[in-house]
């Protein structure tokens, strides 16, 4: 993945997450997914903006199919934003740049 956005893998996730500093944004897509598709660049830009704040990940469910069962994502695009390892906030479905940035900030400054 291009830029400041990690892909994660199953075997990856929870390695990520418990050393990540800050919060993670996790984006769960599927590279056939219309939606998906159009999220895919604002999280991009989020993890410019946010760099070296927190971190953003991305897990493709046709292929790591454990953790999206784990998190129970039953739709695409789902993204979780996790603190201290805790689910912090989810969103399902496209959403806008400054709902997720308003959730972040919130989340850095607690």
């Amino acid at each position: 993945m291009a830029g400041n956005v990690i892909e994660l893998t199953d075997a990856e996730f929870d390695k990520t997450l418990n050393e990540a500093t800050g919060p993670v944004l996790v984006d769960f897509w599927a590279p056939w997914c219309g939606p998906c598709k159009m999220i895919g660049p604002v999280i991009e830009e989020l993890a410019g903006e946010y760099a070296g704040k927190a971190t953003f990940c991305k897990v493709n469910t046709d292929d790591h199919r454990e953790t999206a069962i784990e998190y129970q994502v039953s739709a695409i695009p789902t993204l979780i934003l996790f603190k201290d390892g805790q689910v912090a906030h989810r969103w399902t479905g496209l959403t806008a740049k400054k709902d997720l940035k308003a959730k972040i900030d919130e989340v850095l400054a607690e």
